[in-house]
């Protein structure tokens, strides 16, 4: 499109013809016959119908001169010659040749692609016939768009080669040469503001730092016009109304490698606002209105506050169907006193209604489950709040890159539109198959189809088998999010699992599971959610290391088997509430999301404990694109026991704790290694871990003859984490792929603690370096941090995370790692 106004206006300037007439002058005669000569491509047929001669006709020298006009303008034809031979009308022709190849050499700042889409629009593509008058315009077109890019050297050659049966091909040379650097920007005329204050504003640069990789001081004319308006913007937010840019002037050094780029300037003066008049219809609303205005008399002047109210009263009548209202702002400007009168007006237009909402671009997804999100409905006016609501609800479904919508007038009607909603389309899912690795979970091997929009119903679907180093699952799971019109869901699972807690850098331990769930969703308005369940599982656990913090829950639960494996079998409650404005469901750039879980067995299982989880995530765009995205989020968790069992205190099963550290959490640290650690307690050479229970008759009267031994980290009943990200633009990324790829640098903070495990009770049993150490892995207020460098990518396969990461702040014993990337990850 950019190189089309360049230089299409040149095409067909100056298609002049010239077309012979043999004979000095024409006396006029009636033609008995007319004869073509030199045909071959173009039918005889069509010849005559362009001549708007046939036999009969009294010809004369101005008929003669019409004809072959009109041979030209047929565009067969590159040269016509007319004579006469008695009464016969002898017309020759030169065709012109057929385009049998179109080709580029040299063109580095254009795309072949761009070129040729460019040429096809003037009909200069294969096939066609050439019109070698608009060769000019087009090598003159292009030329201008390397100097508009400050490559004032550059020449575009279009070379015609020709080749038998009257066919060419079209060779474009192009020498596109360097481009010139701006040398220097300077600002004329400027007092209220420093040259180096408004030209930091500017896209163009006279100078680069050499740590910007990606600055340049590449002069482009586009990009000029851009700033000189960024200027103006700038001073009218700052009460300029008079501010002008008188004039401009790029000046080329001699070896036409560098430039000057000058700005001159009348800033004017100050203006305040004297009153602001609302005009116009306003449909009785006036008071509001008002109400609403953001400017008010003796504020200074602001462009942007102007622009913003138009662009709100817009917003404020699309609500009630008026899709196309007029809303201008008509300064009146007292130079003497240096005031502006906002005049306000408003015209409403024509109250629209929709007749259709029409979908393009779902291949996958099914009609009826993205109409099932609108709000807008058809029938009704048109209410630009409902149309960017519905949007918002599309984009939140995960399923989709883009969401975009349109409103189309229906022809010959002034009171009905059409909502075209145009998406694209995102995996939305993941098939696996195959071999996996993670420097968390090691190789792995998996087979599965995890889909939230299976078959395109909007219904989540999954069957899954994977192993890894530490652990073995199968789950089967399908839930319906509209099981009734009202959007509430029904879904269940049912799974099978192994885990081997000393593969995944925790003490060691084994759990064996499986269980069968039922889920329901329940929704409150457009952004709030409930959600229940039920669910039976059943534990077995077995090989637990001998560290004292197991040897708690060992002692409580044992049976009179003091080798044998546990066994638990526990019905679980759950119950959530959950909101989200984010604007899309994945890589989401505006709004924010909170989640509170609770989870419990209930009364008469084996094990009786809840579990309460609260996410929140903050996202913050920085620019107007967002394409700079701040995100603060955070976590907070605590379980425990409720009840006695066996006259003891239930507590959370050590399986059940929360661990931190790895991609999920804490990067820089390695998987589930940040926290408590376990201990193990030696009188002399033998273990203080009795399975009846005596353990080393605490306390001991010589701290002295017990030793210590850390083990690895166990997790804790408590989890607080916070994380603060810059989300920034992927470099070397097509802008195709910056919804399917993020990139963020970060901070991590946080720690996982355990509030009920009583290391006092070993205090006067251990050297006080000892004791110290084991509250130093609880202490809840000695957090972890890092910072780094994170890349997600949305693959066919499912998400994968790249993670560089440097700790900040860390402690003995603490379990690091610089690199993490993992596949098939939630984030």
């Amino acid at each position: 499109m950019r190189l089309n106004k360049l230089f299409a206006s040149m095409l067909f300037v100056g298609a002049s013809f010239s077309g012979t007439v043999l004979a000095d002058t024409f006396q006029p005669f009636e033609v008995t016959d007319i004869q073509v000569e030199g045909l071959q491509r173009v039918a005889l047929g069509a010849a005559l119908l362009s001549l708007p001669v046939k036999v009969g006709d009294t010809v004369d020298q101005l008929r003669i001169q019409q004809a072959i006009k009109s041979l030209y303008a047929s565009t067969n034809f590159e040269n016509v010659s007319v004579s006469r031979d008695g009464g016969v009308l002898v017309v020759k022709v030169t065709e012109r040749p057929t385009i049998s190849a179109v080709t580029f050499d040299g063109n580095k700042d254009i795309k072949d692609e761009q070129l040729q889409e460019s040429l096809d629009g003037s009909g200069v593509k294969v096939g066609e016939s050439l019109d070698r008058t608009m060769l000019t315009g087009i090598e003159k077109g292009l030329q201008d768009f390397y100097y508009g890019v400050g490559k004032y050297g550059a020449k575009v050659e279009a070379q015609v080669i020709n080749l038998p049966r009257n066919r060419v091909e079209l060779k474009f040379k192009f020498t596109e040469g360097l481009a010139a650097e701006i040398r220097q920007i300077n600002v004329v005329g400027n007092h209220e503001f420093t040259d180096a204050e408004l030209i930091g504003m500017l896209e163009l640069k006279d100078y680069v730092a050499w740590w910007d990789l990606f600055g340049e001081r590449r002069y482009q004319k586009q990009k000029l016009q851009a700033d000189l308006e960024t200027i103006k913007t700038y001073y009218h937010n700052k009460g300029y109304i008079r501010f002008e840019v008188t004039s401009t002037q790029v000046a080329m050094t001699p070896d036409r490698k560098g430039l000057y780029i000058t700005i001159n300037v009348d800033e004017g003066e100050k203006y305040k606002v004297k009153e602001v008049n609302l005009t116009g219809d306003l449909m009785g609303r006036e008071e509001l209105m008002k109400s609403i205005l953001p400017i008010k008399a003796g504020d200074m002047y602001n462009g942007g506050d102007v622009t913003f109210t138009e662009e709100m009263y817009s917003k404020y009548l699309g609500r009630f169907g008026y899709a196309y209202p007029e809303v201008k702002t008509y300064p009146e400007i007292d130079d003497k006193t240096k005031e502006v009168t906002l005049n306000i007006n408003v015209k409403p237009g024509k109250r629209v209604y929709v007749r259709s909402i029409n979908f393009t671009g779902n291949t996958v997804t099914k009609d009826e489950v993205m109409r099932r999100e609108l709000r807008q409905m058809e029938g009704a006016w048109l209410n630009s709040a409902q149309v960017e609501l519905s949007k918002a609800n599309l984009n939140r479904l995960g399923f989709f890159e883009t969401v975009d919508t349109e409103t189309i007038q229906v022809p010959g009607t002034d009171d009905l539109v059409d909502v075209a909603v145009k998406v694209k389309e995102q995996p939305s899912g993941s098939f696996n198959a195959g071999v996996g690795y993670g420097t968390e979970s090691g190789l792995s091997l998996q087979f599965g189809v995890q889909q939230n929009n299976f078959l395109g119903t909007g219904n989540q679907a999954g069957v899954s088998l994977s192993t890894n180093k530490y652990s073995k699952n199968v789950n089967l799971s399908y839930t319906d999010p509209y099981w009734t019109k009202d959007h509430v869901s029904l879904g269940g699972s049912i799974y099978w699992s192994e885990f081997d807690a000393n593969e995944a850098n925790l003490e060691r331990y084994k759990n064996s599971s499986y269980g069968v769930a039922l889920n329901s969703g329940f929704p409150i308005n457009e952004y709030n959610r409930i959600n229940g369940g039920i669910g039976y599982r059943h534990n077995t656990i077995s090989e637990i290391s001998a560290y004292e913090q197991a040897r708690r829950f060992y002692n409580i639960y044992r049976d009179n088997d003091p080798n044998a494996d546990l066994s638990f079998d526990n019905f679980e409650l759950s119950l959530g509430w959950s909101r989200s404005t984010l604007n899309r469901g994945t890589f989401p750039t505006d709004g924010s999301s909170q989640r509170l879980n609770g989870k419990m067995t209930s009364p008469g299982s084996d094990l009786q404990y809840f579990k309460t989880d609260f996410d929140t995530n903050f996202y913050f765009p920085i620019n107007r694109s967002q394409s700079f995205v701040f995100l603060a989020r955070g976590r907070l968790g605590y379980g425990n026991g409720y009840g006695q069992f066996n006259d003891n205190d239930q507590i959370l099963p050590f399986w059940e704790n929360y661990y931190s550290g790895g991609s999920s959490s804490l990067r820089g640290f390695k998987s589930n290694s940040v926290g408590p650690r376990s201990f193990y307690m030696y009188s002399g050479s033998e273990p203080c871990f009795d399975p009846s229970g005596d353990g080393c008759n605490f306390p001991q009267p010589d701290p002295d003859s017990i030793q210590v031994s850390s083990g690895r980290s166990i997790g804790g009943n408590a989890l607080a984490t916070a994380s603060m990200e810059l989300i920034v633009p992927t470099p070397f990324l097509d802008e195709a792929y910056t919804n399917s790829v993020r990139t963020s640098f970060f901070v991590d903070a946080g720690n996982v603690w355990d509030t009920e495990f009583d290391y006092d009770y070993y205090k006067n049993s251990l050297p006080a370096d000892e004791f110290a150490k084991l509250q130093d892995y609880s202490d809840p207020a000695r957090l972890r941090a890092s910072w780094g460098l994170s890349v997600q990518w949305l693959s066919p396969m499912g998400p994968m995370v790249f993670s560089l990461a440097w700790p900040i702040k860390e402690y003995e014993g603490d379990q690091t790692e610089i690199f993490s990337f993992n596949i098939g990850k939630t984030f």
